[in-house]
C-alpha cells in the first residue's frame, strides 16, 4: 500500500557501508523517498530538492579530510532553511557531542549502532508530531 505522503529523507554519511545499510533499511519501508550523499557539500548542493528530514553524520571526514564536518553542514542547512529537521548520527557516545549538536539546532542525536535505524524509525514520526503541535500553537498564539 502506497503512503499518502512519502517522506523525503536525505542520508548524509561518508561511511559507504553504513550509508548503504541505512538506505536499504529505509527503502524497505515504502513511506520514504531516499537521497544519499557522501559529503556535507553534496547535501547542501541538493537542498533545493526539499528534504523533509536530514540524517547527518557528525564527522564526515572519511573521504576528504578537508570536507565540512557535520556541525558545519548542520549550520549551513539551518541557514538555508531553519525548519528542516536534522538528526545527527555519530559513533561517539558522548553527552558533550550530543549537547553541542543540540546547540546547533539538531532535532536529535543518535549513536551509530545496530539499533540506530530503530531509533530513527521512532524519531521521524516524532518530528512530524512536534511540527504539527508547533503549527497549532502558532495558530492559537496568532489569535491572541
Amino acid at each position: 500500500m502506497k503512503a499518502e505522503h512519502e517522506i523525503k529523507v536525505f542520508l548524509v554519511d561518508d561511511d559507504a557501508v553504513f550509508l548503504k545499510m541505512l538506505e536499504i533499511d529505509f527503502l524497505q519501508n515504502e513511506d520514504f523517498i531516499i537521497e544519499t550523499y557522501a559529503t556535507g557539500e553534496l547535501c547542501i548542493a541538493h537542498l533545493s530538492n526539499n528534504p523533509d528530514v536530514i540524517i547527518l553524520d557528525y564527522h564526515l571526514d572519511g573521504i576528504d579530510k578537508n570536507a565540512m564536518n557535520g556541525i558545519e553542514t548542520l549550520d549551513k542547512i539551518k541557514a538555508y532553511n531553519p525548519d528542516i529537521p536534522v538528526v545527527i548520527l555519530s559513533q561517539q557516545d558522548k553527552i558533550e557531542v550530543a549537547v553541542n549538536c543540540m546547540h546547533h539546532k539538531a532535532f536529535d542525536y543518535v549513536v551509530k549502532s545496530e539499533t540506530a535505524f530503530i531509533r530513527l524509525q521512532k524519531i521521524i514520526p516524532a518530528i512530524f508530531r512536534y511540527k504539527r503541535i508547533e503549527r497549532e500553537l502558532k495558530w492559537y498564539m496568532d489569535r491572541m
